[in-house]
């Protein structure tokens, strides 16, 4: 559209999020847009550059094409949208098991449309009593109502739901679970997408206690998540929103979807994921005005909104533009991947707190309100 053809670019970004260790409030990154292109062309490339970057930097022979896994695989598998690959621990659904069974919160959940999902902490039946408490308060930051649990030791089960379950249920959940003598299965029941995130972070958890992560420090795992959910749903208001950006193309093949089911519709969307972090994102646009405009309403926008917001996008799109797309790159996460730090403060020049305040000059400050009126800027005064 802007003439164009191709472009990479350092740009400087403003986050308006909550801050956290690899994460600030000002960040670099490096992005990537192209036209007539599809999304296997921007993964390519990608992949390439990643190559390069870790052989030159590293000496780090870096193998492609890279995996690839949907966005329903690496939740289901992982619990997460950027699952940690350079070790195991994979979960696994167990609805079909217990789906009959006599435990009322698992048949509820089951009814409700939820999932119950196991994660087999290997090793872990000795965890005291105490030490299985601290897992379940772990998992209420993440919207756990509690933690189910089953312990093999010398061949026998115990767990609080045990009276509830069958021993062929429980045979088939040690099964399914590849679980064994000296191992702790973890359950977790709710909506399916907070069930795997609650587990997706025990198997993280599990992994730092244990030593695991400590293990596969210098290694490092590359792939690519994709497919994810074009809309996200709000229960509470019951409206939908677009998990990337409005911008973002569906799948051709989801097209017809937009009138039938937003919650099946896939977006042409792609995270690189290097180590468990999201070190990059993006998608394939849409380029066809009416699917932009169809975008924008299911979005909950009026037509008058439309037009003033978007007005001039929707007139371009009608003139013709080709199908385009990109990634943009964290240059401060890849930096602090190839260097193995965790603290993205350890690679930013004057890195700011988490309360989003700059030690060296104490911005934000205080700004006069002569200087604001030279500026044209209002500040709206809370009502006394």
């Amino acid at each position: 559209i802007a003439g164009y053809d191709r472009y990479m670019q350092i740009v400087k970004c403003f986050r308006d999020e909550d801050l956290r260790s690899d994460r600030q409030p000002e960040f670099t990154q490096i992005d990537v847009e192209m036209s007539f292109v599809n999304q296997d062309d921007i993964l390519n490339i990608t992949e390439g550059f990643i190559a390069k970057l870790w052989k030159e930097i590293l000496g780090f022979e870096v193998h492609t094409p890279f995996k690839r896994m949907s966005y329903f695989e690496a939740m289901s598998k992982y619990g997460s949208d950027k699952p940690d690959l350079r070790f195991g621990m994979e979960l696994n659904s167990i609805n079909e098991i217990v789906k009959d069974s006599g435990f009322k919160v698992f048949a509820d959940v089951i009814a409700s449309g939820g999932e119950i999902a196991a994660l087999n902490a290997e090793g872990c039946a000795n965890f005291s009593r105490k030490q299985i408490d601290d897992l379940t308060d772990f998992a209420k930051r993440y919207g756990a109502k509690g933690l189910a649990w089953v312990k093999i030791e010398n061949g026998e089960f115990k767990s609080p739901i045990s009276k509830f379950l069958s021993e062929n249920e429980m045979k088939a959940i040690i099964e399914k679970t590849n679980a064994k003598d000296s191992d702790l299965i973890l359950i977790s029941s709710d909506k399916w997408t907070r069930s795997y995130t609650i587990l997706g972070a025990l198997r993280l958890e599990i992994a730092r206690i244990k030593g695991v992560l400590a293990e596969v420090k210098g290694k490092f795992s590359f792939h690519w998540v994709l497919d994810f959910p074009l809309f996200e749903h709000d229960e509470e208001n019951n409206t939908y929103h677009a998990m990337h950006h409005p911008f973002t193309s569906p799948k051709i093949e989801d097209i017809h979807l937009l009138d039938t089911d937003l919650s099946k519709t896939r977006a042409i969307a792609h995270d690189l994921v290097i180590n468990g972090a999201e070190v990059g994102g993006g998608s394939v646009r849409i380029h066809e005005s009416n699917v932009q405009q169809k975008m924008f309403e299911l979005l909950g926008l009026t037509k008058v909104e439309i037009e003033s917001k978007f007005g001039f996008l929707i007139e371009a799109l009608k003139f013709g533009a080709p199908p385009h797309g990109g990634i943009a790159l964290g240059l401060d996460r890849l930096v602090m991947t190839l260097v193995g730090t965790e603290n993205i403060r350890d690679v930013i020049a004057f890195p700011k707190t988490t309360s989003g305040l700059s030690l060296m000059d104490g911005s934000p400050s205080i700004v006069d309100e002569t200087q604001l009126k030279e500026l044209g800027v209002g500040v709206l005064k809370k009502p006394e």
